[in-house]
């Protein structure tokens, strides 16, 4: 047996795994991130904009931070030495349908420029302040807040991420649908649902744009969008940024993708019978619905019938008053025909939730009450016990000591 650490909240537990377990790693990238390589590649995005005296700057929330306290101040310094004015720069942070953060937060989040610029706190049901730009083919109608669309300069700064059904997060979903309106969103994230079939969309997949309906759908809202430019952040596996990437269109956006897949998308041979993930630690297992994301990815690794023990504290709850309500629909069949109805909040999460759960035993280290547990159809359990299981499983087994971030498919074998 081996002595492993897993990343769990703000801390670590360890649990002891045999030998023969297969421990699945992905590459972690060089960090080659200095100030004066940031501010010279921003200068170049930039450009000559001595006419913007509008500058829009969207950020992420608390839950996808790329480094901000460190280099929003070289991106106001880069700003002004164009011209612009600490007033004419305006910061909005894209929560999409997530809550609002508290002013703390914001600080640790932000840093101190927290309190010295203006930060606007996106509320998708705000009425009044939304344009409409379009319908999609799929018939989204695409509406996002006017008052960045008004912007002379609008330049988003956020980490590429895979995304278990819109294939990546971050980039394009910065504006929409992280500046959008809440039922706008939901139309998009509606197309996670293959109503032909009566189950969640085959192509919603962590890592595929090709085939995903719904990350089809984000490129064609893309197109209608106004000319903006882009820091995209990759992580290492602690959440440090390790690269910044700058660019103006939606290729550089998929060569950040490319490069993220490099890192973190693994090829594996066969399925387990057991397997045990951390989702990461926070924040990514900041409540359940970050840590779904893990527990998503992982349980694609598990055979069916098999178990999957997962490591998520979710110190903040569920993170979500739209998720647990579907578990009380009389099941997958009720959720789902809910969801065709009247798509909200987290529904999505809650059926593919469903799906794992009627095909494999999910038992959960966690601060999640057992009665939460219990609705989800997961065991809660200790870490204890889990260890006992990992010591008394006779088959095989993987270990993923960061469940958010690995990303794993079959791997194809000539015919």
């Amino acid at each position: 047996m081996e002595k492993l650490a897993f990343n769990y909240g703000k801390r670590q537990l360890t649990l002891a795994v045999p030998d023969h377990a297969t421990r699945l790693e992905f590459r972690e990238p060089a960090v080659t991130v200095s100030e004066e390589k940031f501010l010279n590649n921003l200068k170049l995005l930039i450009g000559d904009k001595n006419n913007v005296t509008n500058v829009a700057i969207v950020v992420a929330d608390k839950t996808r931070l790329c480094g901000y306290e460190r280099i929003l101040p070289w991106v106001i310094e880069a700003l002004q030495e164009t011209g612009v004015r600490e007033e004419g720069i305006t910061f909005y942070i894209a929560y999409g349908t997530h809550p609002r953060q508290t002013d703390e937060e914001c600080r640790i989040s932000y840093g101190d420029l927290y309190d010295q610029f203006r930060f606007v706190h996106h509320d998708c049901e705000e009425k009044g302040c939304f344009t409409f730009i379009g319908t999609t083919g799929r018939g989204t109608e695409v509406k996002i807040r006017r008052d960045v669309l008004s912007a002379d300069l609008i330049l988003t700064i956020g980490a590429i991420s895979h995304h278990y059904f819109a294939g990546y997060g971050g980039g394009r979903k910065l504006l929409f649908p992280g500046l959008a309106e809440k039922q706008a969103i939901y139309a998009n994230h509606r197309l996670f649902l293959d109503r032909e079939q009566m189950q969640l969309a085959a192509g919603c997949w962590p890592g595929l744009l090709e085939g995903n309906p719904l990350a089809e759908d984000l490129m064609e809202i893309h197109q209608m969008l106004p000319a903006y430019v882009s820091i995209h952040a990759l992580l290492d596996s602690s959440g440090t940024p390790a690269r910044y990437f700058f660019g103006k269109s939606y290729d550089e956006f998929l060569t950040v993708c490319e490069a993220l897949d490099s890192c973190y998308k693994v090829e594996v041979e066969n399925s387990f019978d057991l397997a045990v993930v951390s989702a990461g630690g926070y924040p990514k297992d900041i409540n359940m619905i970050q840590s779904h994301k893990a527990i998503h990815n992982a349980a694609n690794l598990v055979d069916d019938g098999g178990t999957l023990i997962v490591l998520a504290e979710c110190v903040d709850g569920v993170g979500s008053q739209t998720f647990l309500p579907y578990f009380e629909m009389g099941g997958r069949d009720g959720a789902f025909s809910k969801l065709i109805e009247h798509y909200e909040g987290n529904g999505g999460t809650a059926l593919a939730m469903m799906e794992k759960t009627e095909r494999i035993r999910i038992c959960m280290v966690t601060a999640l009450s057992e009665e939460i547990c219990l609705l989800m159809n997961t065991e809660k359990t200790t870490a204890e016990r889990a260890e006992t299981i990992v010591a008394e499983h006779p088959g095989s087994m993987a270990i993923v000591q960061n469940g958010s971030m690995l990303v794993t498919e079959r791997r194809k074998h000539p015919e």
